[in-house]
């Protein structure tokens, strides 16, 4: 099975598009050497592949006949990814998750109205200068 085809059957690319144009970008190894789209796979190759600074590594185990179900992944491709590549991803999606700090950026309508519960504030108190 070429190695587009199925890394779009293991949903590790959205669109086999994708996955033949990362092949061509040099983002896709098989066995530690770079790789075209067109490449067959056999069983037991480790492929490793580059998404953004992380490298995710599968074994192949079959070949599917046409993209499979998420759950069932496992039964054609075994990820065995570094704990190192892991625990990098881990900390992008802690630093993406963290909160804008309070007072950046334009006041939503929640603190707005706090703000003039805390200050009284009224319309008809409101003089405009002259």
């Amino acid at each position: 099975m070429r190695i587009d085809k199925y890394l779009w059957c293991i949903r590790v690319f959205k669109t086999r598009t994708l996955a033949a144009t990362n092949c061509k970008a040099e983002k896709v190894w098989v066995n530690n050497e770079l790789t075209k789209a067109s490449r067959e796979l056999r069983l037991g190759d480790v492929i490793k592949v580059r998404k953004g600074p992380i490298h995710f590594s599968f074994k192949a185990l079959a070949f599917p006949t046409s993209r499979i179900g998420a759950k069932l992944v496992t039964t054609y491709a075994l990820d065995v990814t570094t704990k190192e590549e892991i625990e990098k991803m881990e900390r992008i999606k802690l630093q993406m998750q963290e909160e804008r700090p309070r007072g950046l950026g334009r006041p939503t309508k929640k603190d707005r109205r706090e703000l003039e519960e805390f200050f009284d504030f009224d319309d008809e108190d409101f003089e405009p200068e002259s």
